[in-house]
């Protein structure tokens, strides 16, 4: 049973939903404490009320994606100001960001339920000598609990489905197992994330509903019990977060194939040494070197081309050698993170086209490119046409397509199968290039810059001899062919690969 990749994948959920029920529920907790005592505010000063619900509207007009993300630079900058220790990644941005997204139905409830109170009925309230809390407490509440409630479940629905977003900021949620699946085309593990999230909102709804309908028919023991309950789920989802005996590990990755593969593998080599070890693992280009500088995650992998364009910011192209040491350099003097070496391989940047259409229309360099550009449509991944790589190669060779649409890794290539595309972004390592008879355009006036896989620790990592000696045997053992293969046992269609699985092949084919 077991062999099936749907049970596979539900191996995964217990730890996932246990995080994703305390960020959800610190979210929404945190969102009662700030919108009852503003509900209560804005009914009473019209004035506030427009400032408060506007604000929660705005708020709710933003891309939850979006939101996510802007905390992190947010933080980053806070945490500058005051000399570090406040993390930019996990579960802080998850949780502000989600508390702000809970507001605005609890809020609107709140305050729509206390100003459609009859008048009569606070007049009788004040006639008999009530006091302000009395008022509230007595008269206001138990009448305008049924409407709260509702926005209250409204809110938690949210919560709960927007929380599988915070992988991206890498927090542990459900959210991993979607992400991942969908950048492996694993629709197993897809389909476990979403009914998981999805049987857990319908849970915790369901358990509002009862606390509900125990407070409008008056039966205390009904909603007591179903607060319980709740309050359990919560105290059991502290159980993974609880201090462990052995030493944790983080292990990061960025969100495609090659990246969970590696992840894997390092994780394997790891805990062969005795250490426990975590994945946070979807992280984006921009926010995965960050995480490393400030310890979120201990050790990942990235390609020297992205820090030497992304964060040294340097438009030059030295010898790949050269730019690994001066990535090693410069890492260890600006930020005490330690390159621990190349893995052996390269993932550059390739524009790649369909091999039959590029024979036929003579395209074989870049510069065969320029010329047939403008009645050729790119597709390229998420963030390339973002790159600061795109603006060099557009600096080297004038390319003008006549269309340029980002898409998922995956179904970058889908695209070009399909026709959708005439060229794309490729990676080198891919091993859908040989798989699919594509053609890798030639670079000759050398615009893409070298993008080695290099091994990289955590500044707070970085002296853990135990943890180097294991990690050092990576260094300069993993050759393109190899990886290649692995790749393409987790991205080909059929037959499919989890990323441990292939993880574990590529230990074989090594020789760990």
């Amino acid at each position: 049973m077991r062999d099936s990749p749907f049970l596979e994948a539900m191996t995964r959920v217990p730890d996932l939903l246990a995080a994703h029920l305390l960020l959800a529920a610190s979210a929404l907790i945190l969102g009662l404490v700030i919108s009852l005592p503003l509900a209560i505010w804005s009914a009473r000063r019209p004035a506030v009320a427009r400032v408060a619900l506007g604000f929660a509207s705005l708020v709710q007009t933003i891309p939850s994606l979006a939101l996510l993300a802007l905390f992190y630079p947010l933080l980053l900058f806070l945490s500058g100001m005051v000399g570090g220790g406040i993390p930019a990644l996990g579960f802080l941005p998850s949780l502000l960001a989600l508390t702000l997204y809970a507001l605005l139905p609890i809020l609107r409830n709140g305050v729509t339920g206390l100003t459609g109170l009859d008048p009569a009925i606070i007049e009788a309230a004040d006639g008999v000598g009530m006091t302000a809390w009395q008022k509230l407490r007595l008269v206001e509440a138990p009448l305008v609990a049924p409407v709260l409630m509702a926005g209250i479940r409204t809110a938690a629905v949210w919560t709960i489905g927007a929380a599988t977003l915070s992988t991206t900021v890498g927090q542990p949620s459900l959210g991993d197992m979607i992400f991942a699946g969908l950048q492996t085309q694993n629709w197993a593990l897809v389909l476990a994330g979403c009914l998981s999230a999805a049987a857990l909102a319908l849970a915790v709804d369901a358990l509002l509903g009862v606390i509900e309908h125990g407070i409008a028919a008056r039966k205390r023991v009904r909603a007591f019990v179903a607060a319980g309950v709740l309050l359990v789920g919560v105290l059991v989802a502290l159980a993974p977060a609880l201090p462990r005996s052995d030493e944790t590990i983080t292990v990061g990755a960025k969100g495609f194939g090659e990246q969970y593969i590696l992840a894997r593998l390092i994780g394997h080599r790891l805990e062969r040494a005795g250490y426990h070890v975590q994945y946070r693992e979807g992280l984006g280009s921009a926010v995965v070197f960050g995480a490393l500088k400030s310890g979120a995650i201990d050790v990942y992998v990235d390609y020297s081309g992205t820090i030497w364009t992304n964060e040294m910011k340097r438009s030059d192209i030295p010898a790949r050698p050269a730019m690994v040491a001066a990535i090693g350099a410069w890492t260890q003097k600006t930020s005490g993170v330690r390159l621990l070496g190349a893995l052996g391989f390269e993932n550059a940047y390739a524009f790649a086209m369909r091999g039959d259409d590029a024979k036929a229309k003579g395209i074989a360099s870049l510069d065969d490119l320029v010329s047939a550009a403008p009645r050729l449509k790119l597709g390229s991944d998420l963030e390339f046409l973002e790159r600061p790589e795109w603006a060099a190669i557009k600096r080297a060779y004038p390319l003008n397509f006549a269309a340029a649409n980002a898409y998922n890794p995956t179904f970058m290539y889908r695209a070009l199968e399909s026709g959708q595309a005439d060229v794309i972004s490729a990676f080198s390592s891919d091993g859908r290039i040989a798989a699919q008879h594509l053609t890798v355009l030639s670079d000759p006036r050398g615009a893409i810059p070298g993008y080695d896989a290099i091994l990289m620790v955590a500044p707070g990592r970085a002296k853990d001899a135990k943890l180097i000696a294991a990690l050092q045997r990576l260094v300069g053992r993993i050759p393109v062919d190899a990886m290649r293969a692995a790749n393409y046992r987790v991205d080909r269609d059929d037959n499919k690969d989890s990323p441990d699985a292939a993880a574990r092949w590529l230990e074989k084919q090594v020789g760990f």
